[in-house]
């Protein structure tokens, strides 16, 4: 069963980190759901895994345009292109916010450990949990949507 502990630090760390990169920005969460589908649905998707005594994995999905809108917030010019460049700082954003996210999870009694961050580009990729049921939570910004997907479970070492 996927806690409310591990789901509530994945939702603070995306609204800090997004306000840090992108200043004074309004984000409203969306409705949670429960993902039965193992593909995809985003243009750019960051991947990591988690391992500790919660297991599991952690995606952020963005549009092309999410993803370029908020690259070019963080360096103050325009980004025209999905690059390796946007492609690097998406990634390293998702491992920030995982970053944060672990730290509150330790500090909650579940110590973890992160995989360096994954990229997907393209929607329709299957992406398996295998057992582990995902939460999705859609966050709405200014500069586009993106799509937390959280599946992790504890596991008793």
């Amino acid at each position: 069963m996927l806690k409310a502990e591990f789901i509530n630090p994945f939702i603070l760390a995306t609204t800090e980190v997004l306000r840090q990169e992108l200043g004074p920005i309004k984000i409203e969460k969306g409705p949670l759901a429960f993902m039965e589908s193992y593909y995809t649905s985003c243009d750019v998707t960051v991947i990591l895994g988690v391992t500790g005594t919660v297991q599991g994995i952690v995606m952020f999905g963005l549009g092309e345009r999410t993803a370029k809108n908020i690259v070019a917030r963080m360096l103050g010019q325009p980004v025209p292109v999905l690059d390796k460049m946007v492609e690097s700082a998406i990634a390293e954003l998702g491992n920030v916010i995982t970053g944060i996210a672990s730290t509150e999870l330790d500090k909650a009694g579940y110590p973890c450990t992160l995989t360096p961050p994954t990229i997907i580009t393209g929607r329709g990729v299957m992406i398996s949990t295998i057992n582990i049921k995902r939460i999705q939570i859609p966050l709405i910004t200014e500069v586009g949507d993106m799509e937390v997907s959280v599946a992790l479970r504890e596991v008793k070492l």
